[in-house]
């Protein structure tokens, strides 16, 4: 087993440097999304890391790059519609207006009671099409069985490549709760067509017309009780009528199925794990690596989402931690060890406290000019060409600048801490996977709502 990083403290300093990856580790995007034999990205991860963003932001920049792009959302939220200037989106490619280039987007949003409809109404007669389209039982599972979201995913991915309309297709895949369901969905609907139950319920309607009634009242009543009061009577009843009329249609969902995966794993296809730089999501990113490779799915690289940086990080936490206290003491920050003399020591006479004077003498304001002195003030300071250096020691001995510069440094250090850790479960995951490449994706100070954002994101995806 590969043995962890050594572990650093969360303070320790986070140089440009040592955030910077190894050129052989960085992913290249540009030359994936130039190269014209990739014609299928899937942007794959685990739930809220921004594959929505990255497969669109991928998507534009590969069209103002001189591609033709059709993006693919499985994602049910509306944020693709939204950045992209689209009123909405639906089953069919619309085309986004402001691209830049000579390439064009396109974007469309799954719909999977849609896209289920059009397979039935493609591959049955108009009769049977309507048979099955009104029927309850296919109304339910066309709307939300389980594994049918990642199924028509599958099968819509197979319409548009089968199209030939666009050469860069990138798939954002759906948010479940393992995002490789998109991979097993053809697997499941082979299992489940394959099922017994399912071989049960097609025999009376092989057996055809009143023998198929009679062997199911008499061969089968007690599967058929038991089915009847698990259930009910008319549940049952839909369900038999639906695998009737969809029998002639089974192997052609399995067949579909199989040459969408073969697809898949083809050489023109790139997968990019999607994650952001904290445990869980690179954890759930490393068993991704390692399923893909198992189903010889061709792996592009990571993207490592949401990245922190600091304009300020030669200023290490604990540095940082010190001077706010000492800030918050009234202390001495980064003073020299052997000197005397400290701001309030009373052996610094241009510090120590003045004997008293005799108010008596003083002028008063009115009869003060402007190059008017105080008595006794041209021995303490000499003039200087720069006001903001006379006014530093009032500023530095304002109580509330010392609390506000002191909770801004208190602000660096939790930053610093935090750069540490996603340096740590950064360097774990690529001392585990070295063969991964990696690419970096800053975070931006905002939400994506625009194609400006969408521009901003595809930047830093390409370093």
């Amino acid at each position: 087993m590969t043995p962890e990083p050594a572990r650093t403290s969360d303070a320790a300093p986070v140089s440009d440097a040592a955030r910077t990856l190894d050129a052989s580790r960085a992913l290249d995007v540009d030359a994936l999304i130039d190269d014209r034999r990739t014609r299928i990205v899937v942007c794959c991860g685990s739930g809220g890391v921004g594959k929505t963003t990255t497969a669109a932001a991928i998507g534009l920049r590969a069209a103002e790059r001189g591609r033709k792009v059709v993006v693919l959302t499985i994602d049910p939220a509306r944020r693709l519609a939204q950045s992209m200037g689209i009123d909405r989106l639906d089953n069919v490619p619309r085309r986004v207006k402001e691209v830049e280039g000579d390439g064009e987007l396109h974007a469309m949003m799954l719909d999977m009671k849609r896209t289920f409809d059009e397979i039935v109404e493609a591959h049955a007669d108009k009769e049977r099409a309507a048979a099955i389209l009104g029927n309850p039982f296919y109304q339910s599972l066309s709307a939300g069985f389980a594994g049918t979201q990642e199924y028509m995913a599958m099968e819509k991915l197979g319409q548009l490549r089968s199209r030939d309309e666009w050469d860069l297709i990138v798939v954002d895949t759906p948010p479940s709760r393992s995002a490789l369901d998109f991979l097993d969905a053809p697997k499941r609907l082979g299992s489940f067509l394959d099922g017994k139950l399912i071989r049960l319920l097609m025999a009376p309607a092989k057996v055809g017309g009143r023998a198929g009634m009679k062997f199911l009242n008499v061969g089968m009543s007690m599967m058929t009780g038991a089915l009847g009061k698990l259930l009910g009577g008319p549940l049952l009843r839909d369900v038999q009528t639906f695998v009737a009329a969809m029998d002639t249609m089974f192997g052609g969902f399995r067949t579909r199925a199989d040459a969408t995966y073969r697809l898949l794993q083809a050489p023109g296809t790139a997968f990019l794990v999607v994650a952001s730089p904290e445990r869980d999501a690179l954890r759930e990113a490393a068993y991704f690596v390692e399923r893909l490779a198992a189903d010889d799915m061709p792996l592009a690289g990571l993207v490592l989402n949401r990245v922190h940086g600091s304009g300020a990080a030669q200023l290490s936490a604990e540095r940082a931690l010190a001077a706010a206290e000492n800030l918050e003491e009234s202390g001495i920050v980064d003073q020299e060890g052997g000197k005397v003399g400290g701001r309030n020591s009373s052996d610094n006479p241009a510090t120590s406290s003045p004997a008293p004077t005799d108010t008596s003498e003083l002028p008063e304001p009115s009869e003060l000019s402007e190059t008017s002195e105080l008595p006794g003030t041209s021995e303490l300071s000499e003039p200087t060409a720069d006001p903001s250096a006379a006014a530093a020691p009032s500023a530095a001995a304002d109580p509330s600048v010392e609390r506000l510069t002191a909770g801004l440094l208190r602000l660096h250090a939790e930053r610093m801490q935090l750069l540490a850790r996603e340096q740590r479960t950064r360097d774990r995951f690529t001392a585990l996977h070295p063969e991964v490449a990696v690419a970096e994706v800053a975070a931006l100070p905002g939400d994506v709502h625009d194609l400006a954002g969408l521009r901003a994101i595809g930047d830093r995806l390409a370093g």
